[in-house]
């Protein structure tokens, strides 16, 4: 710790910690982090020491802590009187791993999918009732769809969308279309209710979904569910492109082929589809 002229601690918390470097930060929030990042690499320790190595003062990091315990992001230990990190910080991490397991596992299926179909092939995963792209591989053809990896798109116009809806309940599936809406995008989008349930019975059929130019005029796209390890519906795998490579014969020969990638998908992650 840095000393004065007279070789006495400066009073005060060292500005490294404290000074906001933008506007917008959260004081109290990012005082919050700092303390669960301490608390993650130390295992267990007591609340004292916790205060020495973040540097606030223990009656600070009491009342942080408690915020953290109720909503299970610390743990106290009543018998050696330490604080621990707690099991929902777990489950936050756990969800990224999943994800990024999910991408890397994805990632050579896709690439053989990409290769043997000659179009770009799409890795998509729900989020708050939306499909986010989170990974891409591209074809060598000059004409191709593109969606840099956090694109967020409606589900109702969404060939992964699509997809996952028939595998969500009648009651998810009124909830994400109530709340998200469905905006007419193209001539061919489905706006009303009635008719995404009637699609979505073709794709329970199918076991393969289409977006026949229902949100970009003029692109096509094939798409498949994958499933975690209880057999919910997490992701999608797709492959899009021009409409005039994807003639309606063309689609019932990508169909299966997009749902053997999404199946292989399923069982690179240790999922089982339902």
């Amino acid at each position: 710790m840095a000393q004065d002229s007279t070789g006495k601690r400066p009073r005060g918390r060292p500005k490294s910690v404290w000074v906001e470097s933008h506007a917008t930060i959260v004081r109290a929030l990012d005082r919050g982090l700092i303390l669960l990042i301490a608390l993650a690499k130390a295992d267990k320790i007591s609340l004292t020491e916790l205060a020495k190595k973040v540097d606030m003062p223990p009656s600070s990091v009491h009342r942080l802590l408690s915020t953290l315990q109720k909503h299970e992001f610390a743990e106290f230990d009543t018998a050696s009187q330490d604080w621990m990190v707690g099991v929902e910080a777990f489950r936050i991490g756990n969800s990224f791993v999943a994800r990024t397991n999910l991408i890397e596992a994805a990632r050579g299926t896709m690439q053989n999918l990409m290769h043997d179909t000659g179009e770009t092939a799409n890795l998509g995963i729900v989020n708050d009732g939306n499909v986010i792209f989170v990974n891409q591989i591209e074809t060598n053809h000059p004409i191709r769809a593109f969606f840099a990896p956090g694109t967020r798109s409606h589900m109702h116009s969404s060939g992964i969308g699509k997809a996952l809806l028939a595998d969500f309940s009648k009651d998810e599936v009124e909830k994400i279309l109530t709340e998200k809406g469905q905006p007419n995008f193209t001539a061919k989008t489905i706006t009303t209710q009635q008719a995404m349930f009637e699609e979505l019975e073709t794709i329970k059929a199918l076991g393969w979904s289409l977006d026949d130019e229902e949100r970009y005029d003029g692109m096509r796209c094939v798409a498949a569910t994958i499933y975690n390890s209880h057999g919910e519906p997490i992701a999608g795998i797709s492959v899009s492109g021009p409409s005039l490579r994807f003639s309606d014969a063309r689609i019932a020969e990508l169909g299966p082929k997009v749902a053997q990638a999404a199946d292989e998908v399923t069982r690179l992650i240790g999922g089982k589809k339902p």
